[in-house]
């Protein structure tokens, strides 16, 4: 896979619709890069996206952590 996708390839990269990925784009939620009048997403890019939407599972650690000793 090239180092740009368009967004119709990002959508099928993230596994989501062509339309989600450019709400992301107008709302300036991911990076990208015009070519003219087109749009191009580097890999690296929806690759951060992903990354910083990622959620830890629950252990109970994490629960005594975030309580903080109360209980």
């Amino acid at each position: 896979m090239s180092g740009y996708l368009t967004v119709v390839e990002a959508a099928e990269y993230l596994n989501t619709s062509v339309r989600f990925v450019r709400r992301l784009v107008a709302e300036r939620r991911i990076a990208f890069h015009k070519v003219g009048s087109h749009v191009r997403i580097a890999v690296v890019d929806l690759e951060d996206f992903v990354r910083a939407g990622r959620v830890e599972a629950i252990t109970v650690a994490s629960i005594r952590r975030d309580l903080g000793g109360v209980a």
